[in-house]
């Protein structure tokens, strides 16, 4: 079956001249987005009853730009002044630059990684005198602990935010050609707001691991996956899937 409609269950890229613009125009595919997930800020006091005072750390580990965010506000809701001395380690440029929005950046000690998080790893053993603090989701992929504690340093997880599942009923009667997942809790916003869901021609693009291992787990049917050698990317693999399909 030809494939002229997609559903992305992520915000709409900001940038204009996004891979997707591409795709629809390359593709004359119609493609919409939409959050499956969002995500909520809990408060200082829900902070302070995990024990954590930001006072007493030397360094933050920053995985995201909701990580990000949630540190500042939670440091504005608690009147932290935080120090200039502070250290700050970045899981990848993106989130290095995207801490511009609250630091000078030349006037910080900011350090950075490549784009998983394991590349971290050198960095933390060369600071492993310092006092970690991890703002984090209420979901943590398992490679962030795992890694800390390789690293055998004094770190303390703080839960700044959770991702809650969005209200997706008035898409009940609304069908695509294809829904994209990136990730496991989008899976599960799907069958949460859609228990009776049957696939049927749906096709399922997913990204990553953890993703596929969810849909599978729910009985989906993947027709879709990246990252793999010749699609890297979701919009290659769905470009090079909509090529085949709509040709035939």
């Amino acid at each position: 079956m030809k494939v002229k409609t997609i559903l992305v269950s992520q915000p709409e890229p900001k940038m204009e001249n996004s891979p997707y613009s591409r795709l629809i125009e390359k593709e004359k595919v119609k493609v919409d987005f939409r959050p499956f997930i969002h995500v909520e800020g809990v408060d200082a006091k829900a902070v302070r009853q995990q024990k954590i005072d930001i006072s007493k750390y030397t360094a933050i580990i920053l995985t995201s730009r909701n990580s990000v965010d949630h540190f500042f506000r939670i440091a504005e809701e608690m009147r932290f002044k935080v120090p200039d001395t502070m250290k700050y380690f970045c899981q990848s440029e993106a989130v290095a630059y995207y801490l511009q929005k609250y630091v000078v950046y030349r006037k910080r000690k900011i350090y950075v990684g490549k784009r998983n998080f394991v590349d971290l790893l050198p960095l933390f053993k060369k600071y492993k005198d310092e006092v970690y603090l991890l703002p984090s989701s209420d979901v943590l992929k398992p490679q962030v602990p795992e890694t800390l504690d390789q690293a055998g340093i004094n770190w303390t997880r703080g839960i700044f935010y959770r991702t809650v599942i969005s209200d997706l009923s008035d898409l009940r009667n609304v069908y695509y050609d294809i829904l994209v997942f990136f990730s496991p809790s989008g899976i599960e916003s799907l069958l949460k707001n859609f228990p009776d869901f049957e696939q049927n021609n749906t096709r399922i693009a997913v990204f990553g691991n953890s993703t596929i291992n969810a849909a599978t787990d729910a009985g989906l049917r993947i027709d879709i996956k990246a990252p793999t050698p010749e699609t890297p990317s979701m919009t290659m693999a769905l470009q090079k899937y909509i090529n085949d399909v709509n040709k035939k």
